[in-house]
């Protein structure tokens, strides 16, 4: 569906966008993430043909963004992560407007529009004037306005933005929707966490390089070469004693008022055994002990970091 190869963007000596390749399959919700700077709007703004490449190229179900941009954008809805809304217009000739602009007849555009706006949970909103509406409405709105001509692929720059809970819960049960209807979506957020539920696959941008790509479970495994064990205890300091003598073990720290030790640990499930075993033969007082899961804001920070010294 969409093939991108050694897309890359610089602005006289600054690389906006290092050469990336990439192969999306049709269906796929793709998640970009990154810091603020990293590359994700400009990667998206190519795609859409509004920025013309330093080198490389991608098409969109076949059609080259350089070649034939018309044909690709019949192929794309793009949602920039800041968009304009006309005033005095209202929701339902907002969208005719622009389904107008895409050439669907007045007929057509009739049927449609109640359909658009019933998707994005707008339909008892079609006479207000857009520039009454919420932020959360103006996006669903403006998603709504991305999907007029039923485009195979959507590309949303931070869909989720400045949204209150609720308008992100919303947010993200219309794009469930949308993929179930068959589309390809890629989306894009600084917030790891964001994405993590609605993509099936997330690629991590950082200062302009794709440093990490696959689902986030495969992310984290591959990260986590040390994992997070948290252990309960009647003594803290005949435990934290017992653990300092494995090499294995680093940053001990004490937790819940010295009744929890947590620490980093290199070694799998069977190591992990091998530890609480012999813990038990020297008759250390453990209460319980768990393998706890990584914070994905950590997940993203180690990547990050690494890109950052290395």
């Amino acid at each position: 569906m969409i093939e991108i190869k050694g897309l890359s963007k610089k602005y006289g000596k600054f690389t906006a966008l290092q050469p990336l390749d990439l192969q999306i399959d049709a269906g796929c919700v793709f998640g970009f993430v990154g810091q603020n700077g990293a590359g994700k709007s400009t990667t998206f703004s190519i795609l859409a043909t509004l920025l013309a490449p330093t080198s490389g190229t991608a098409t969109i179900n076949g059609a080259d963004i350089i070649k034939q941009p018309k044909e690709v954008r019949k192929q794309l809805g793009y949602m920039p992560d800041f968009f304009g809304v006309y005033d005095q217009l209202k929701a339902e000739e907002y969208l005719d407007f622009y389904g107008a602009s895409y050439g669907i007849p007045a007929a057509q555009r009739e049927k449609l529009i109640p359909q658009l706006l019933e998707l994005v949970n707008l339909s008892h909103k079609r006479k207000d004037y857009v520039d009454l509406l919420s932020r959360g409405m103006k996006q669903r709105l403006c998603l709504a306005r991305s999907l007029i001509h039923d485009p195979a692929v959507l590309i949303l720059d931070e869909p989720a933005s400045g949204l209150d809970p609720r308008a992100r819960i919303e947010m993200r049960e219309i794009l469930k929707e949308l993929k179930n209807m068959g589309k390809t979506i890629l989306i894009s957020s600084h917030i790891l966490p964001e994405l993590a539920g609605m993509c099936d696959v997330i690629g991590i941008l950082d200062q302009g390089k794709l440093v990490a790509q696959g689902t986030v479970s495969a992310i984290q495994q591959q990260l986590q070469s040390e994992k997070i064990i948290s252990v309960k205890t009647f003594d803290v300091q005949k435990t934290i004693a017992f653990f300092e003598e494995n090499p294995r073990i680093t940053k001990i720290e004490v937790l819940e008022e010295g009744k929890a030790i947590q620490f980093l640990f290199k070694g799998g499930d069977e190591e992990q055994q091998a530890l609480l075993k012999t813990a038990i033969q020297k008759e250390i007082p453990i209460i319980s002990f768990s393998e706890m899961e990584s914070n994905l804001e950590d997940v993203f920070m180690e990547i990050t970091k690494e890109v950052e010294f290395s």
